[in-house]
């Protein structure tokens, strides 16, 4: 068994076995026959779900590698966001090297389409897509386990609990991601554990420690350099998810803790894909370069990127005013950014969806999309009054 067998991706040799493997999975095709063939599935679920696994197998047909297989997923995931999306923008694709890996370090609002729309940015400009870190807490299932591991992505180890036990996982994650780096693949991995469901984005500097754990012996400012840290923000104009988040955040508030229902994830998962989220802007940073004293100057600079290419909407701006108690500070006439006709559609969507949400998860609800605009409003008067 080798070092990485446990959590790296598949590989192109995995891939015929793996797709024969997902084309007889019962629990897979009995999905996707409840998704694609709705009505037809209830009357005859048996001979869909048969069905649903020929035109698995059919579609496999020929794909031998994780390129061949990402080639033909791609006009999927664009019908997919040309379903769920009014437009899809991208900044700071000119600050990247397409011969040279990048470590892309973001900011976490949905747990498959936030590297989805990476790797849709990276695949049209003619980048190579990365690996993709994914807790394993995700992986419930085999089917999803082979699926995300087909599409690039490795396994954090989130459900381990003795400290030595975790030591060992976050010492191999790391020098797992140290070797992809090296040998010339670019990694996706978020700022801190988890969605930001509360819409503040901060990265927590235990991510930029585990990134250096397997190589000590080094100057931490070498280390740093080498892995070419991609600050990276993605912008919602509207999250599919926001209810659930707000729920989630009132009931930890009001109990202390919350815990998930059986499938949840499944859910979230199959809502970040298939609802609606308006206008999305992806900011690729500058590679971080610069020398740096240790993790949480790391972590800083990585916020001050991503909280100022944050890309905001009438939403976030709407939801700000929407505060019971507004913070003191100075937004300016944040309207006269946008145009008439989109600001007077935003509004009336904004007043639809707030009526949705239950009363008592409102204050929460609000502050996902608020947020974004607090932290950036006190990111720029921080740099200001240097």
């Amino acid at each position: 068994m080798g070092e990485f067998d446990a959590i790296k991706p598949f590989e192109d040799n995995d891939v015929p076995e793996v797709l024969k493997r997902l084309s007889g999975d019962k629990e897979l095709c009995r999905m996707l026959a409840r998704y694609r063939f709705a009505r037809l599935s209830r009357w005859a679920p048996g001979l869909v779900e048969r069905l649903v696994g020929f035109g698995l197998r059919r579609e496999a047909r020929g794909i031998n590698s994780i390129e061949a297989l990402q080639h033909k997923l791609e006009p999927y995931l664009n019908r997919l966001i040309e379903r769920s999306t009014l437009d899809v923008t991208y900044s700071g694709l000119e600050n990247l090297r397409k011969d040279q890996p990048h470590l892309f370090l973001a900011n976490h609002r949905d747990i498959v389409m936030d590297p989805a729309f990476v790797n849709y940015a990276l695949y049209h400009a003619g980048h190579p897509t990365p690996r993709i870190a994914i807790g394993d807490n995700l992986l419930q299932r085999p089917f999803v386990s082979d699926l995300m591991r087909l599409n690039k992505s490795f396994i954090v180890h989130r459900s381990v609990t003795g400290r030595r036990e975790k030591l060992a996982v976050y010492q191999s994650l790391s020098a797992y991601i140290n070797h992809s780096i090296q040998t010339g693949h670019s990694i996706w991995i978020a700022q801190s554990e988890g969605r930001a469901k509360d819409g503040k984005d901060e990265t927590d500097s235990a991510i930029i420690k585990m990134l250096c754990m397997s190589r000590r012996n080094e100057a931490f400012e070498e280390v740093i350099r080498s892995l070419n840290i991609v600050p990276v923000s993605i912008a919602y104009e509207w999250d599919p998810c926001d209810l659930m988040k707000a729920r989630e955040l009132e009931q930890r508030e009001r109990t202390g803790s919350y815990q998930k229902q059986p499938g949840e994830d499944d859910r979230s998962i199959a809502m970040g894909l298939t609802g609606y989220k308006g206008r999305v802007h992806v900011a690729f940073g500058e590679p971080m370069t610069d020398d740096y004293a240790d993790a949480r100057a790391v972590a800083r600079e990585a916020d001050r990127s991503i909280l100022l290419s944050y890309r905001l909407y009438p939403s976030n701006y709407l939801a700000f005013e929407h505060l019971p108690d507004l913070p003191e500070l100075a937004i300016g006439d944040w309207r006269k950014q946008f145009d008439a006709q989109q600001l007077t559609a935003e509004q009336a969507r904004f007043e639809q969806r707030l009526a949705e949400c239950p009363e008592e998860h409102r204050s929460w609800w609000l502050a996902q999309y608020a947020n974004p605009v607090i932290s950036q409003l006190r990111q720029q008067a921080f740099l200001d009054s240097l």
